[in-house]
């Protein structure tokens, strides 16, 4: 009776395993699609801000390029290219108006 009684037991923690198996399978299942979606979302953002970095290299003098490698270079920091960023747009606009358009 008592050999019995071990097979139940072992029966038991045999089931017992297999939903906490069940259980795992099911939570990893849904972090992968979790993970698969914010997979698909980052490649579309990488593939925009590509888009636009290239836009801004096209639209970028030759001066400001120089002037973003040299920055690459010695490790600036972005707030230095921001800061230099917005005194330079208003440059443009400006050359632009006095242009034969205005």
């Amino acid at each position: 009776s008592s050999g019995a009684s071990v097979v139940a037991i072992d029966n038991k923690i045999e089931q017992a395993m297999d939903l906490v198996k069940s259980h795992l399978m099911y939570a990893v299942r849904e972090e992968v699609e979790v993970l698969k979606e914010q997979i698909k979302e980052l490649i579309e953002k990488n593939s925009q801000l590509e888009q636009e970095n290239n836009l801004l290299k096209t639209l970028a003098s030759p001066e400001q390029l120089a002037q973003f490698q040299a920055q690459l270079q010695t490790g600036s920091p972005p707030a230095t290219t921001q800061s230099q960023g917005t005194t330079q747009p208003p440059a443009q606009p400006a050359s632009q108006g006095s242009g034969p358009t205005a």
